[in-house]
């Protein structure tokens, strides 16, 4: 009974001691407010060591000996923007036929069992602007790794059947090219900004897939792939001086070429207030997007447009049009800045269908607002934390650091371009983000693409202008003319 008694006793001081002196307890400032955040440490580049050979093959090299692991990957000056128009998709398909095509040693086949054994990859593509090739590898298997790459790059065999399959790869894509409401919409909009027949928005039609010939692809792949339009990046558990040597036994017979790579297409804009719709009539949601060109990363503006862009699409779009107002499944804001071709400026909103054209008015509002009245200092500083905060990811790995240094090279910018960027960020100030805004936000001229059920709006996108209707069937093949016997 008497230490029943005395565990009462307890338990009421204690009970007494938390509502008297909880007030204290509560009252306690946050974790937040009793440190003090170092800056953080410097950000520690690795060596990087540049070398020429003599064919004019270009190398970064990267000593890391983390892992016992060797990784290539190279650019090539050409892309699908040097097509001819009657044979678009060829520079795709020889981009994947070059590696699965075999050379005139091996099958494709061949060369896909014998990496298997060395848990190696060799891959290699084109894109818009620009080529591919990847390896990675054991350190122990490299010099075999790159005897394959050789043969690969200067002995391309490209095999008639693996050419067939890329084709029905090309033509599968076209069928359904139209069942992904966003890849509509991105895919229609370039053509809106660039021009539908740009090389820069173009894309593939079973006729040009069908036209393309093995010759076509021979051709495409003499024009291009030569070692003085290339640029290679290596790095892994390997010396430089060691690496150079197995590069030049392997690829030192490539042959330099004089031939010159034309520059890339130059983009014509006028700028215009457009309204665009696609009828799509099996979803009850709209994909709208707007805006008009953009610009180049070298633009010394680019910091504050970053800055720009971030309060628009988090701080306004995002807040207002899907926090306050609960209309956009996703919305967002894009500046868009390439290397060397100017990108897209563009808004996007996923909403329903009812709220359509109220979208559009919340997000050209927003657009105009910017132009007109500073940001404040809280949309500004947290701007501007974003992007300091996240910049030290941008070196947490090799590969992320070399890549990155050897597409500054290729497309002819400073190797400290990063870091650059960082520091006009650092100075970006509430009069810069106006001013940014002012010169290269043109609301009053923006194409508007919306892609939806018209009949199920808020209102018709009539009320916002005179409406282009964007026809996207897919045109047929055309039948094969019967040779007769």
């Amino acid at each position: 009974m008497k230490q029943h008694r005395k565990l009462t006793i307890l338990f009421i001081a204690l009970f007494l001691s938390v509502l008297f002196c909880g007030t204290s307890v509560y009252a306690q400032k946050s974790p937040k407010d009793k440190f003090i955040f170092p800056p953080l440490n410097p950000i520690k580049m690795p060596e990087i060591e540049r070398v020429e050979l003599e064919n004019g093959l270009e190398l970064f090299l990267v000593e890391d000996h983390e892992y016992p692991t060797i990784d290539i990957r190279a650019m090539v000056r050409l892309g699908s923007v040097f097509e001819f128009p009657p044979k678009i998709g060829l520079a795709s398909i020889t981009g994947r036929v070059l590696r699965t095509g075999g050379t005139t040693s091996m099958t494709g086949d061949e060369i896909d069992k014998e990496l298997e054994t060395m848990a190696a990859y060799v891959s290699t593509g084109i894109g818009l602007t620009s080529g591919y090739i990847m390896v990675s590898v054991l350190k122990e298997d490299i010099d075999r790794a790159l005897e394959i790459l050789a043969d690969i790059l200067m002995n391309p065999a490209f095999q008639e059947d693996k050419i067939e399959l890329e084709k029905i790869r090309e033509k599968t894509a076209i069928s359904r090219r139209n069942d992904d409401v966003g890849q509509i919409t991105y895919r229609e909009y370039q053509k809106l900004i660039y021009g539908k027949d740009s090389p820069y928005a173009r894309h593939p039609e079973y006729d040009t897939i069908e036209a393309i010939t093995r010759q076509d692809i021979i051709d495409f792949y003499h024009k291009y792939f030569f070692p003085n339009n290339t640029i290679m990046a290596v790095w892994g558990d390997f010396s430089p001086k060691d690496m150079v040597a197995k590069i030049k036994k392997s690829l030192g017979k490539w042959k330099k070429t004089e031939a010159e790579v034309p520059a890339l297409p130059k983009v014509s804009y006028e700028y215009q207030y457009k309204i665009n719709y696609i009828n799509k009539p099996d979803v009850n949601q709209s994909n709208i997007m707007l805006g008009h060109i953009g610009g180049l990363m070298n633009n010394p503006d680019y910091p504050a447009l970053s800055v720009m862009n971030s309060i628009l699409s988090w701080d306004r779009m995002f807040k207002i049009i899907r926090t306050d107002e609960g209309l956009a499944y996703s919305v967002w804001g894009y500046y868009g800045a390439n290397y060397q071709v100017p990108g897209i400026f563009r808004c996007g909103a996923q909403t329903k269908s009812e709220s359509t054209v109220y979208a559009i008015e919340l997000m050209l509002k927003e657009l105009k607002r910017i132009r007109e009245e500073k940001v404040s200092g809280e949309e500004l500083a947290r701007a501007k934390d974003e992007y300091l905060n996240s910049y030290v990811f941008n070196f947490d790995s090799r590969a992320k650091i070399v890549n990155r240094l050897m597409t500054y090279a290729f497309f002819g910018y400073p190797l400290d371009f990063m870091d650059t960027i960082k520091k006009g960020v650092e100075k970006v100030t509430k009069e810069d983000v106006l001013r940014v805004a002012k010169k290269y936000l043109r609301p009053d001229e923006v194409q508007i693409l919306v892609v939806g059920k018209e009949e199920d709006f808020d209102k018709p996108l009539a009320s916002l202008g005179e409406v282009n209707v964007i026809d996207i069937t897919i045109p047929p093949p055309t039948p094969k003319k019967e040779t007769g016997k």
